[in-house]
């Protein structure tokens, strides 16, 4: 088949899914098809070498979600896709976020090909789908099959679309993090290592319940050390560092690459997310489970849709320091319980492999393209029966 996969993200800035697309990329080429990428691009320089992949500039950021997205609004954005899905004429277009403006509405409102959306994003409520709805129906109703990576990505997107949502989650790149990679020299000096990953500066990240954690943690651990890598500014956060007498117990590394991401967990005891919403699965959670980490993670929906409480790691409340840093002691505190839930991660992340996801997605693909075909098949049929009596009439 030929295959076109759609971000609405600026494909020259790390997102998880722009890896998502990545990695399907990959596993579709191992079958033999032709995948290309169609995605935002920024003017940075950044020097993408991806075959296929076809970008389009004017990117400009916008609040999203609790995070900021780049997206592309190029004022020829509109006549070079249609020129592209004239020319390319793939079989399946398969669009992230397809109701993201502007460049994923561009390609639904051109394609004439099996059109799949996946619905990556949760929350309580859109205000945007809200007052859009009547606009964005009318693409949403050129998408021939639904999916959304989670149960509560699920039920936020039908609280404004219906239809027959599929769910089909992110993967995990359960090799990359489960071979044996050498720790970080560095950060191993006999402390006790725990890692938060991600944008710290998202307040939905809940980057200030880890520090206020270890203010307690310390107590009975005062060489623990809690290594935060991703992107962010340090600086907004020292004087609350300082408040709470952490200085040395807090070490930011910066961002790191995907290649790196398994020697910090390897140096590390367990994986720390205090997310206070907005999550609508938690790929950081799968790859600490795939490389047999144990997660304390906030407990909220989706991040419950990949780690059951007691078992992979615990769930905490959002916004509970108290129990964030009980959890936190009780794993540090028991070697055994951490080997004993980082064993069942592991067991748990190979059901998410990125294999098994693109195997998964490419059924979907053939059925949607079977039942549409027999439809066309129907509609066909009953035309050409009104023509014959048409016909007829018109002869008697």
């Amino acid at each position: 088949m030929k295959i076109a996969l759609v971000s609405p993200y600026d494909f020259a800035t790390y997102g998880g899914v722009n890896q998502h697309i990545l990695h399907l990329k990959r596993e579709f080429q191992k079958h033999g098809h032709r995948v290309s990428i169609i995605a935002p691009v920024s003017d940075s320089g950044v020097e993408l070498n991806i075959p296929d992949f076809y970008g389009f500039g004017g990117v400009v950021p916008i609040s999203l979600n609790g995070s900021v997205a780049r997206l592309s609004f190029s004022l020829d954005l509109r006549w070079k896709i249609k020129l592209l899905m004239e020319r390319e004429r793939f079989d399946i277009v398969h669009l992230q976020e397809p109701l993201i403006p502007a460049l994923p509405l561009m390609v639904l409102q051109y394609s004439r090909s099996i059109n799949i959306g996946t619905f990556h994003a949760y929350a309580e409520s859109s205000l945007g789908y809200f007052y859009a709805r009547p606009v964005l129906q009318r693409f949403f109703n050129k998408l021939d099959g639904l999916i959304a990576v989670s149960e509560p990505a699920k039920e936020f997107a039908s609280q404004y679309f219906d239809g027959e949502f599929h769910i089909i989650p992110n993967g995990v790149d359960v090799q990359a993090f489960s071979r044996h990679v050498a720790p970080v020299k560095e950060l191993m000096d006999g402390r006790p290592n725990i890692l938060f990953l991600g944008r710290f500066e998202e307040e939905r990240k809940g980057f200030k319940y880890a520090l206020k954690s270890l203010r307690w943690v310390k107590h009975f651990f005062p060489d623990i050390r809690l290594v935060v890598a991703g992107k962010g500014d340090p600086d907004k956060f020292w004087s609350r560092i300082q408040k709470y007498h952490i200085e040395d117990n807090v070490r930011f590394v910066g961002v790191i690459s995907d290649e790196e991401r398994p020697a910090y967990m390897r140096s590390c005891k367990l994986l720390i997310a205090p997310s206070t919403h907005g999550e609508s699965q938690g790929i950081v959670l799968l790859e600490a489970m795939a490389a047999g980490l144990p997660v304390v993670a906030g407990n909220i929906p989706g991040y419950a849709s990949v780690v059951t409480n007691g078992q992979e790691g615990f769930l905490v409340p959002p916004e509970d320091e108290h129990t964030l840093a009980l959890a936190i002691v009780r794993l540090l505190s028991d070697e055994a319980l951490r080997n004993q839930m980082g064993n069942a991660g592991r067991r748990k992340a190979n059901d998410y492999s990125w294999p098994k996801i693109a195997n998964q997605l490419l059924e979907f693909y053939s059925r949607v393209r079977r039942e549409k075909m027999e439809e066309e098949a129907k509609i066909s049929g009953r035309s050409k029966f009104v023509s014959m009596v048409l016909r007829k009439v018109k002869g008697a």
